[in-house]
């Protein structure tokens, strides 16, 4: 089935009652938000319920903060979901004595005030990872060494974004994801938390509910993982697969689809209502 190609939101919102939306890639690009998009979900909030729904290896408290500095208004949704936070949870239940994080200090909130020591790759019972220490300048090629040290002690890693690459300022930064599929094809243990798995939309259906709309810029991510859970999926095209998205047609789109193994009801460039 060819997807429908919006001008707005509006053209399918009365068909819902939630909207399950993407943060990075639709929301802002890691710099600036997106006034339209943002205007859209506040627009959306006077028929239903607006979960955001991100693979930010972050609390929620993290993110509130972020959103001020970028000017996403709080008045534009009702929850946030974050990968972060079910990676959080996993650690409370394991309960692990110490943990070595792969990944930038501004993620620490996912593990501090839980009692879990953080050391080195030597001293550690498990590996979160939550990104590249550096990816402004850093590939997952840098890793190599690191991920061989931790097979070689047989780690587990909790991955908190499986995400492998987002745009900043229409640069693709690499993510966690792509280290956690690194260490995969060298033989390792890589949990994941977040889009596309089926866990994490246990979470948004207790924060939503009813007919819902999944809005992502993520084929293997946001519209995957709508599939998994049954949601209709909204494909926001000016995302990390812009440069493959040369018209805007059905067909076109279809074939993108296709070619990725997902499906969506409709597309657009950018989420405007």
């Amino acid at each position: 089935m060819h997807p429908r190609i919006l001008s707005g939101l509006s053209e399918i919102a009365s068909d819902y009652d939630s909207l399950v939306c993407d943060v990075w890639g639709v929301l802002h690009d890691g710099r600036t938000a997106n006034r339209p998009a943002v205007e859209a979900l506040r627009a959306f909030r006077a028929r239903g319920k607006v979960v955001l729904l991100s693979n930010a290896p972050r609390p929620k408290r993290d993110l509130l903060a972020q959103f001020e500095h970028y000017g996403i208004a709080p008045d534009s949704y009702d929850e946030i979901v974050t990968s972060g936070i079910a990676t959080r949870l996993e650690l409370e239940r394991r309960r692990p004595r110490s943990l070595f994080h792969l990944g930038p200090d501004r993620d620490r909130g996912i593990f501090e005030g839980l009692g879990i020591a953080e050391t080195g790759i030597a001293q550690a019972q498990i590996v979160l990872c939550s990104g590249l220490f550096d990816d402004d300048i850093e590939t997952p090629y840098d890793y190599a060494d690191r991920l061989a040290q931790m097979k070689a002690r047989g780690l587990a890693m909790l991955c908190a974004n499986p995400d492998w690459v987002v745009q900043r300022g229409g640069k693709l930064i690499w993510c966690a994801g792509a280290l956690g599929d690194a260490y995969e094809k060298i033989g390792g243990e890589v949990v994941y938390f977040g889009k596309p798995r089926p866990e994490i939309y246990e979470l948004v259906r207790q924060a939503a509910g009813g007919r819902m709309l999944a809005i992502g810029d993520g084929m293997r991510t946001d519209i995957q993982g709508a599939n998994n859970a049954g949601i209709d999926a909204l494909f926001i095209a000016d995302g990390i697969h812009g440069e493959d998205v040369r018209k805007m047609t059905p067909e076109h789109m279809a074939e993108l689809f296709a070619g990725a193994g997902v499906h969506a009801r409709a597309a657009m460039r950018s989420l405007s209502w």
